[in-house]
């Protein structure tokens, strides 16, 4: 069996009146993450682990933000594209693991949904996603409430 690793970031500023999408699920918020995309920031870091992982680039190269066909984009459509990637070079994901960093809202009761919804569009089982939620208890931008960022670890196989 081979097996390959990958990590990915994202960060994106905030600001009131947008919609705040995470891990394919949209959030209760007062704000929400200025992108060319509809700003999940979950899955955007998820999308670059996974490419990162076979040295494919990152989600910039294969989704640009300078193109008007992914202005607005739901999120699981370009972690839909990356997996099909994935398994034509014939690679499955064995887990991920997602940690969100953001100062509010609170996001416990989103984290299951959340595990559900990627486990669903990367045709895993749930128990392959972990996502955790934490904060920089009010230090730096995500302290201040300015942005979010979201780390990303993947593991993927080949038999």
């Amino acid at each position: 069996m081979d097996i390959r690793i990958g990590n990915g970031y994202d960060v994106h500023a905030l600001a009131p009146g947008l919609p705040l999408w995470l891990g394919g699920v949209q959030v209760e918020s007062p704000v929400g993450c200025i992108a060319h995309s509809d700003g999940d920031v979950a899955i955007h870091a998820l999308c670059d682990a996974l490419l990162g992982a076979l040295a494919l680039g990152d989600i910039g190269k294969h989704f640009p933000d300078t193109s008007d066909e992914f202005a607005g984009i739901d999120s699981k459509i370009l972690l839909e594209r990356v997996m099909e990637l994935i398994g034509s070079e014939g690679w499955t994901v064995g887990n991920a693991d997602i940690t969100i960093a953001m100062q509010r809202p609170k996001l416990a009761p989103y984290i299951l949904p959340m595990r559900e919804c990627l486990a669903k569009v990367m045709g895993i089982g749930v128990d392959r996603v972990s996502v955790k939620a934490t904060t920089t208890e009010k230090l730096g931008f995500v302290g201040r409430g300015e942005g979010c960022e979201v780390y990303a670890a993947v593991l993927l196989r080949r038999d």
